[in-house]
C-alpha cells in the first residue's frame, strides 16, 4: 500500500487546501501525481469514508490517510526536508509556527463556510469582521518577524498560510490599507511559481468564468 501514488482531496477555492498544494509544488511535486476535487466533494459518502470530518483537504500518501492542512504539510516536511518550510533556528520555527496557527485557527475557521451559512444576510460583515481583528494583530507581529517574507527572507509554513487568507480577505473585501506588511509580503509571494500555479484560477475544477 506505501507504494500507491498520493491523492490529494481538495477544492479549488479552499484555503485550507490552497496551503498543501503550495507545499507540494515548494517540493517539487515529488509525490503529487493526483488532485481529486469537484464543487464540494465533501459531501461524497466516498470522501466521508476517507475523512469522517468531511473536510478538505485530505491527503492519501505511503499507506495512511491526513487530514488537517497543517498536519499534512508537517508530514511533507519530514518526509521532503528540502527546500526547508521550517527554518533549522528554533526562535525563527517558533515564530513561524506561531503565525501558521495564527491564521489557520484565530482566522480562517471564523470566517469558514460552515460558519457563515449560519449568518444569513450577516456573512459577509461578520467575515470582514472576522479577518480585520486577525489581519490587525498579525500586522503587529509581521513587522517584529518579517524580512522578505513572513520570517526572514525564506518562504515558510507561515507563508503557505498567509497568502490563502489574504485571497479570503480580498474575497469578502476586507480594507487592506491598514496592513502594509501583510500586503507586501503577500505580493512578495504572489511573484513565486509555487503560489501562481497552486493558485484557485489554475486548478482543475476552477469553474471556467474564474480562470485565470
Amino acid at each position: 500500500m506505501a507504494s500507491e501514488k498520493p491523492i490529494l482531496y481538495g477544492y479549488f477555492r479552499s484555503s485550507c487546501s490552497w496551503r498543501v498544494r503550495i507545499g507540494e509544488e515548494k517540493k517539487e511535486k515529488e509525490f503529487l501525481v493526483a488532485v481529486i476535487s469537484g464543487l464540494f466533494p465533501q459531501f461524497s459518502a466516498e470522501f466521508k469514508a476517507v475523512n469522517p470530518m468531511q473536510q478538505v483537504p485530505a491527503l492519501k500518501i505511503d499507506g495512511i490517510t491526513l487530514s488537517q492542512s497543517l498536519a499534512i504539510i508537517h508530514y511533507l516536511e519530514d518526509t521532503h526536508p528540502n527546500p526547508r518550510l521550517l527554518p533549522q533556528d528554533p526562535k525563527k520555527r517558533a515564530q513561524v509556527r506561531m503565525i501558521a496557527d495564527h491564521i489557520v485557527s484565530g482566522i480562517q475557521p471564523l470566517q469558514n463556510l460552515s460558519v457563515l451559512k449560519q449568518m444569513g444576510e450577516k456573512k459577509m460583515e461578520w467575515a470582514q469582521t472576522c479577518i480585520a481583528s486577525g489581519f490587525q494583530a498579525l500586522e503587529q507581529i509581521l513587522q517584529h518577524t518579517a524580512g522578505h517574507y513572513c520570517v526572514g527572507d525564506e518562504v515558510s509554513m507561515a507563508d503557505l498560510c498567509l497568502v490563502p487568507q489574504v485571497f479570503n480577505a480580498e474575497r469578502f473585501k476586507v480594507d487592506m490599507g491598514p496592513y502594509p506588511t501583510i500586503t507586501r509580503i503577500n505580493k512578495a509571494l504572489l511573484e513565486l511559481e509555487a503560489f501562481q500555479v497552486s493558485h484557485p484560477s489554475r486548478q482543475p475544477d476552477t469553474p471556467a468564468e474564474l480562470r485565470a
